[in-house]
């Protein structure tokens, strides 16, 4: 390998950059999973204070020979932070390796895909019309089996005629959620876990808390139509969309299926909205 003229090998800068590179996707993937977070602030303030003392120790051990012991107390304080972390964050990371397990590595065609988001946006025109609430969870690459309760399992084609008629008002399964797994309606009268509704607007309801529940929990996308005002919105990774247009809601519902996160998206998007539900 040939050498450069500061004596350092090619090679060496290779594996210079290499390790940089990496340095710099796991920091990125701890911003992005302390983005938005409670955990973020507790972060932050500790990065912030240890950056302050290691910068004060370091200009005063360099200065003088005065401060040993407590440059000796700040170094072995630093060996003891990779496991406070493990193990203030266990149950995230938990949870972050439990959808590694639960993850499908495969796509469904983009022609499954348009036809769904057609049925569906149909269905939701209609509905949205009326004012008839409805509650469509469609299952992606992490499986939301452990988190449904009850229902009524149909195992049926989706269309928009069917999704009208589960939602209709007085029908046994419209205050519940319809589950859409694998290009087909999974069931009926599903009962999704509830986020927390302290950060939802007041015209927000049980609906939209469970929509936010369910896509807290995993990488699924859910379709909201509002009872009280028709209104229609999207869930997805925690978050709630602003209400859609009746025309484009089956654009959206595609153009977001056809975006699959990366499996490294989904479990940082899962470990960050675990700590949100953990809090401080």
């Amino acid at each position: 390998m040939p050498l450069l003229p500061d004596g350092t090998r090619l090679s060496d800068w290779l594996v210079i950059f290499i390790e940089l590179g990496v340095i710099w996707i796991v920091v990125y993937a701890i911003f992005r999973f302390l983005r938005g977070t409670r955990g973020a602030g507790v972060i932050k303030g500790f990065l912030l204070l240890a950056v302050s003392m290691a910068l004060l120790v370091r200009v005063l051990g360099d200065a003088t020979d005065s401060f040993q012991r407590l440059r000796f107390l700040f170094d072995r304080a630093f060996n003891l932070l990779a496991i406070l972390l493990i193990v203030v964050f266990q149950p995230e990371i938990r949870a972050a390796f439990s959808r590694i397990g639960r993850t499908n590595l495969f796509k469904r065609p983009r022609a499954q895909i348009a036809g769904l988001a057609a049925e569906i946006g149909e269905a939701t025109d209609f509905l949205s019309k009326n004012r008839f609430g409805a509650l469509i969870v469609l299952e992606r690459r992490v499986g939301i089996g452990d988190l449904l309760v009850g229902g009524v399992e149909l195992d049926a084609k989706p269309s928009a005629t069917l999704i009208q008629s589960v939602f209709w008002p007085n029908s046994p399964l419209h205050d519940l959620a319809l589950v859409i797994r694998g290009g087909r309606v999974w069931g009926a009268g599903v009962q999704l876990p509830l986020a927390d509704g302290s950060d939802l607007p007041a015209e927000l309801g049980s609906r939209h808390r469970a929509a936010l529940g369910v896509t807290e929990e995993s990488d699924c996308l859910v379709v909201v139509v509002s009872e009280e005002t028709g209104h229609i919105r999207i869930a997805e990774g925690g978050t709630l969309s602003s209400p859609i247009a009746r025309d484009a809601v089956a654009d959206e519902i595609e153009r977001r299926l056809q975006e699959a996160p990366a499996i490294v998206d989904d479990v940082v998007a899962g470990a960050r909205n675990a700590i949100r539900r953990e809090g401080p």
